[in-house]
């Protein structure tokens, strides 16, 4: 009898602890849903506005003399709403770590800004803006069911992974890019489900909007032998140097902005007038806005103007630096492509293929998001060059050093030898 009541009890004890789990997923799968639905829903919205701002431009491109007033615009909101220092996407991953309250103002804010500085000719992406919206999404439906501060971390990233997905079609990439970005060398693995429930929701949702997800058809893709493998090495060496390089150039040019010229309005009315300036001498409009028609040429035409990449660090640094909203993400990947396509005309690669390998180790290079990085490329272009992708993102991990484009972002493990780190002591 002893015997039976102890079956009994272990296997009452597994069904309990069966039940606690499914319990927990039943709990994210609903929270989850819910922020997909919602960051799906704000993500379409958020595509089809700034693809039509940047309609718009093109088609009345004298709107660009109208930048130094959106920008006054921009600040004027910023400053109403007491988040004039508020620091964007390195808020949100700082939010994650701790227990900061992400404003639900910035959501509204950012979208807002972002269309205005598309919509007049500024040089940013919008998948920075993504991560703001999204990130405040999360944040502010887990003060809705009241949920304890580190379950609202979890949801921050469901809802940075959510509006990243609608935005780029990119479901997995943006799960695992949201799982990894705020602390690089540990894997949230407890926001895993959670995370892919939410960035998939929000696939459905543009699908079922009829938007198309980001996607390049490579006209030819190599195969990984030994002198492939050489050059997409090479390039992306290259683009480990240039992704410093970028990371450099954007944080010195917002913090000697801010230097020179203290007064915020007086600061985004100067870069507005440098972009201008910048767009006029180059007698082109291919670094105002996202430019992925640009990336589209290099990736899909292998073609290129051979310092196009130099030019869309200086037009980008100069906009957010000067304080204009969008993102930095596009612009590593037009970075990435131009760059890329240029080296590979040098090296004898084909060079819509040495556009592609550009993007992925640039996006690696300034974000130290290896593993995500290597599933982008197959979201992006397929399946056929992954061992080339993973290689080119693997090398720009490594060689691209302790930058980033995020000052918040905390580099954990050691990229040289299999050890934990102080930041502040690398």
């Amino acid at each position: 009898m002893g015997c039976i009541k102890m079956i009994k009890e272990i296997i009452l004890h597994k069904i309990k602890s069966a039940s606690e789990y499914i319990l927990v997923f039943l709990k994210w799968s609903g929270i989850s849903i819910f922020i997909g639905l919602i960051g799906g829903c704000v993500g379409a919205l958020f595509h089809a506005s700034v693809n039509e701002a940047n309609i718009i431009f093109f088609k009345y491109d004298k709107l660009i003399f109208l930048l130094p007033v959106g920008g006054l615009l921009i600040v004027a909101m910023y400053k109403k709403s007491n988040m004039l220092h508020n620091k964007g996407t390195d808020s949100i991953l700082a939010s994650i770590r701790n227990d900061t309250r992400v404003p639900f103002a910035l959501a509204p804010l950012i979208f807002i800004s972002t269309v205005i500085t598309h919509l007049l000719g500024g040089s940013a992406g919008r998948e920075g803006a993504a991560l703001q919206l999204g990130g405040s999404i999360g944040s502010n439906v887990g003060r809705l069911f009241h949920l304890d501060e580190k379950d609202i971390h979890i949801v921050i990233m469901c809802g940075m992974s959510s509006v990243f997905s609608a935005l780029f079609g990119t479901p997995i990439t943006a799960a695992l890019f949201a799982l990894g970005v705020t602390s690089v060398g540990i894997m949230y693995y407890s926001g895993l489900v959670p995370c892919l429930i939410s960035s998939l929701t929000a696939y459905l949702i543009i699908k079922l909007f009829g938007i198309a997800p980001t996607h390049f058809d490579l006209i030819y893709t190599p195969s990984a032998n030994l002198i492939t493998i050489l050059q997409t090495i090479l390039i992306a060496v290259l683009c480990a140097e240039l992704s410093i390089i970028f990371c450099t150039v954007m944080h010195y040019t917002a913090r000697y902005l801010k230097i020179w010229f203290k007064n915020p309005y007086l600061r985004i009315v100067v870069g507005a007038l440098a972009v201008i300036a910048l767009t006029y001498i180059t007698g082109t409009r291919d670094y105002n806005g996202s430019g992925m028609s640009v990336i589209e040429n290099a990736v899909i035409g292998g073609y290129t103007k051979n310092w196009a990449w130099a030019l869309k660090i200086l037009f980008t640094a100069i906009t957010i630096g000067a304080g204009f909203k969008g993102g930095e993400i596009v612009p590593t990947f037009f970075i990435g492509a131009t760059f890329g396509c240029f080296i590979a005309k040098l090296i004898g690669i084909t060079p819509g293929f040495g556009a592609a390998v550009g993007m992925i180790a640039m996006f690696c290079g300034v974000l130290n998001c290896p593993v995500a990085a290597i599933i982008l490329s197959v979201e992006l272009f397929g399946s056929e060059g992954f061992i080339l992708f993973a290689i080119a993102a693997g090398v720009s991990y490594m060689l691209s050093g302790y930058y980033g484009l995020y000052s918040t972002q905390k580099i954990m493990y050691s990229k040289l030898k299999a050890e934990y780190i102080n930041q502040d002591t690398k």
